[in-house]
């Protein structure tokens, strides 16, 4: 097996695991485990807190102690542990530490699956510009795969979602000592501060990057929404129209949104050099906005399908121009001593404490509009397009932003 084939099933497996859990487990914990708004809420807050510390400390142990590849295979070894226990679990506090244990393991190797490829592409002399898009992109189709496959399995609502990612987890801990060896790098000196991108908060002392970095945050808020809720939402549907396809195969309709990003992100160059980044990153706003909006008038049958149909075709732009764009305006603006740092500090913003927030305050709106066990979806989502579209005008009238089509072009990616 070649060695871009090798990577290509590294990175397939490495979101195959993620897809065959994180968009079901929603609907699951409201529909099997009956848990509150509320709860839900807090249990997809723990992506947020895993995303926060554990992979930079990771990424300190894969530089300094132990091969990458082996403490990939590590990570996901143990984290098969975890998701074969939460199988079995149904009460809130146990499923909350249980799966907060398995994101503490799973979140950094999406990193470290990026940091390993690019390694052992560049020692087989490679440009990893040109080869490794194609490679990564075969990621965001495991997660549709699996999505599929947890649909078509019928296992949305049965723990054996768990199990299957347990078992995927072992094989992929397993192949991933088979790869080539990524040596430690000892004359690494990062802190763990700098791997955060704490040091990057001198940055705040621009005007223009401290509102751009509290609107990253800001944003990040909504990006566990759907993750959280768009299951869940479907579900509510079943006793109306449980024979519907977006009801008896909701996972399948989902994954038009994750289809979707692999287009959108592919015109990201054309609108960046012809809009600019504030422009696109608006664009994400206000995408976001008719995300749940549409969600809001949407049904499972009629022009009500539509509607969903719809919101999961803008979903690749909302999330797409946000996160590539906002991590290229960091690459541009920033300077060469700062920009590890102030990447980590956008990681850190948007899927540490946004998403953090975004879980918990998302359960809580929920419940607020749950009425004797029934959710007032219109409402909810309705809700959170308000808040994206308040959101969206604010940027543009705060931000201050000269497009520059020539910066683009000193940025190679």
């Amino acid at each position: 097996m070649n060695i871009k084939l090798r990577l290509t099933v590294l990175n397939f497996f490495e979101l195959f695991v993620f897809g065959a859990w994180l968009i079901s487990l929603g609907g699951y914990l409201g529909g099997k485990l009956h848990f509150t708004g509320t709860q839900i809420g807090s249990v997809f807050m723990t992506l947020g807190l895993a995303s926060i510390i554990m992979p930079a400390i990771v990424g300190i142990i894969a530089d300094k102690y132990l091969s990458a590849q082996k403490l990939l295979g590590l990570l996901h070894i143990f984290g098969a542990g975890f998701m074969f226990y939460l199988a079995q679990v149904n009460d809130y506090d146990t499923f909350f530490w249980v799966m907060l244990g398995y994101l503490l393991l799973y979140m950094p190797t999406i990193g470290l699956t990026n940091a390993v490829s690019y390694s052992i592409l560049d020692k087989n002399k490679f440009d990893i510009v040109k080869v490794f898009p194609p490679i990564r992109v075969w990621g965001t189709i495991g997660f549709i795969v699996a999505l599929w496959a947890i649909d078509l399995l019928e296992w949305a609502q049965s723990p054996n979602q768990f199990y299957f990612t347990a078992a995927f987890s072992l094989l992929l801990g397993i192949y991933s000592f088979s790869l080539p060896d990524v040596p430690c790098s000892k004359s690494e000196s990062k802190s763990l501060i700098s791997r955060l991108g704490l040091d990057a908060f001198v940055l705040f002392k621009d005007k223009k990057m401290a509102v751009f970095f509290m609107f990253s945050m800001l944003l990040g808020i909504v990006l566990q929404i759907s993750n959280a809720w768009a299951s869940e939402f479907l579900r509510s549907f079943t006793d109306g129209f449980p024979d519907s396809f977006a009801v008896k195969h909701s996972n399948i309709l989902i994954s038009l949104s994750q289809i979707s990003e692999t287009v959108f992100i592919l015109t990201i160059p054309f609108f960046l050099k012809r809009f600019g980044i504030k422009a696109v990153m608006l664009m994400s706003m206000l995408a976001w906005f008719l995300r749940f909006a549409l969600f809001g008038i949407g049904s499972p049958e009629g022009l009500g399908l539509t509607y969903l149909v719809v919101s999961m075709i803008v979903y690749g732009m909302a999330f797409d121009f946000f996160n590539i764009s906002g991590s290229l305006f960091v690459e541009i603006e920033t300077d060469s001593k700062f920009r590890s740092s102030a990447q980590g500090l956008f990681m850190l913003l948007t899927n540490g404490l946004g998403a953090l927030v975004g879980g918990y305050s998302s359960g809580l709106i929920v419940d607020h509009f749950t009425n004797n066990g029934t959710r007032d979806w219109q409402t909810i989502w309705l809700v959170f397009a308000a808040y994206a579209l308040v959101l969206a005008i604010i940027f543009a009238l705060v931000f201050k932003y000269k497009h520059k089509p020539e910066a683009l072009k000193e940025v190679n990616h």
